[in-house]
């Protein structure tokens, strides 16, 4: 199967006006065509929206939307989905209009976690502008930026995500029991896993355990430490807490810092990921999450 990127998120929250403050006066977001009163669309680049959020009642992960290259590639996953024994069901013409794609599937992991495999998302031409001249980095070949999702049964996801979908393992790491209390076992480790299906170092993350939202946290990266750091300084004058102090993470090399985001989970904001080679990269475990830094409060 031949995804190329994280393409974009969609999220429920019952708090839509918080959410318009953090991503557009904190984040530096921006508004994109198609919100409305209950639903905010997001832009970070050219394609005409990233992030939707709409209102309802709760907050938890809608979909993580993964892009592949034309028709013929939805197609083609589509048949191997099935296939496997995948449950698959194809958009509607509303679905499509509202998405602003040309083609698109539904489907789930195997620990429920709700994906949406598309082509042919539209661009929007016009300048980004965004308010404090902030530049994230995106674009067809790294997408939106990383997710990390909750997956119980950690075996199961991995070969979903590794042997079907055909992202590429770049390094795992163990996580000891207080870090996972919500595992479906208690072991005397746990096994989180990083992966991609580009040149991201990752574009998914695995956490081995339940989370009532469904995400555990999703990274955008900024062109430059300056965008980061003014991040920061806008999340402290905003009163966000800080889940994570600023630090440099070994296995991507990000240099980052998480805040709380409205709905439960936490958002990365980072800079100076790492970009791979997919073809000589050899899978790793890493021992610890950063050479400095990234002090959890909590």
């Amino acid at each position: 199967m031949d995804i190329r990127a994280l393409g974009y998120l969609r999220l429920e929250t019952t708090t839509l006006d918080e959410w318009r403050r953090y991503a557009l006066d904190v984040l530096g977001m921006v508004e994109a065509s198609g919100t409305t009163e209950d639903t905010l669309c997001l832009r970070l680049d050219d394609r005409a929206y990233r992030l939707v959020i709409q209102a309802g009642e709760s907050d938890r992960l809608l979909a993580a939307g993964w892009e592949v290259a034309n028709a013929a590639e939805l197609v083609r996953a589509t048949a191997e989905l099935e296939a496997a024994g995948v449950t698959v069901k194809a958009a509607d013409d509303g679905e499509l209009a509202e998405r602003r794609v040309r083609g698109l599937i539904h489907l789930t992991d195997p620990c429920g976690n709700p994906l949406e495999i598309y082509w042919g998302q539209a661009q929007d031409h016009t300048a980004l502008g965004t308010p404090y001249g902030n530049r994230f980095v995106t674009g067809d070949d790294l997408g939106l930026g990383h997710v990390v999702l909750p997956v119980p049964d950690i075996e199961a996801a991995l070969d979903f995500y590794e042997n079907l979908l055909g992202f590429q393992l770049r390094d795992s790491m163990k996580l000891p029991p207080q870090a996972v209390p919500t595992a479906a076992e208690q072991r005397d480790f746990h096994w989180m896993h990083f992966l991609s299906p580009n040149r991201r170092h990752h574009s998914l993350g695995l956490y081995p355990g339940a989370l009532p939202p469904g995400i555990v946290h999703f990274m955008v990266e900024l062109e430059t430490l300056d965008d980061v750091g003014r991040g920061l300084d806008r999340m402290h004058a905003a009163g966000i807490p800080i889940a994570s102090s600023l630090g440099r993470h070994t296995n991507d090399r990000m240099v980052s810092f998480y805040a709380q985001a409205p709905g439960g989970f936490q958002v990365e904001y980072g800079w100076d990921g790492l970009v791979v080679d997919p073809a000589t990269w050899v899978a790793k475990e890493i021992t610890a999450d950063s050479f400095w830094g990234h002090q959890w409060n909590g």
